[in-house]
């Protein structure tokens, strides 16, 4: 990568990732976090709201948003600190790191240039071996990787 900037940024992400990979699996309760911990906790909405200076009703509104993915983080960080707990949150790349998801993309758009580029040498009688035009996609993916050009994400 051209930028040590951004190479230490994706090096810091990947291990935060890392860390977060234990809970990827986890599966977010039926009826929402407030709902089931506050349930866990034998509170009532009432206590709930008592601890966050509103109506009960309003708690049951928050259930019922979290329930329906319709929640602000701001307002799950204010149930947490009601609850005495921290709210997390974060991505995690579905390949597991950037390094990874970057190679990937890099790799397919070293592909296409390199098999467009083939294709026009193959109507000018200039055909390439296999294994030319696996060193080219790879000189290409590494190419790429380094540069990150912005058109990389188009």
């Amino acid at each position: 990568m051209k930028d040590l900037k951004i190479k230490l940024l994706i090096e810091q992400l990947d291990r935060k990732f890392e860390k977060l990979s234990n809970i990827e699996d986890l599966i977010i309760p039926t009826e929402g976090w407030v709902y089931s911990v506050r349930t866990a906790l034998k509170m009532t909405l009432k206590q709930l709201g008592a601890k966050m200076g509103i109506t009960a009703q309003s708690v049951k509104e928050i259930e019922t948003r979290e329930k329906m993915g319709a929640i602000t983080l701001n307002t799950l960080k204010e149930v947490g600190n009601a609850l005495d707990m921290r709210l997390i949150y974060g991505f995690i790349p579905r390949d597991k790191s950037l390094e990874i998801m970057i190679e990937k993309k890099a790799r397919e758009l070293a592909e296409q240039i390199v098999l467009r580029t083939s294709a026009t040498m193959n109507l000018e009688d200039q055909k390439n071996t296999m294994e030319r035009l696996r060193t080219a996609i790879q000189d290409r993916t590494e190419e790429i990787k380094r540069e990150m050009p912005k058109y990389l994400w188009d």
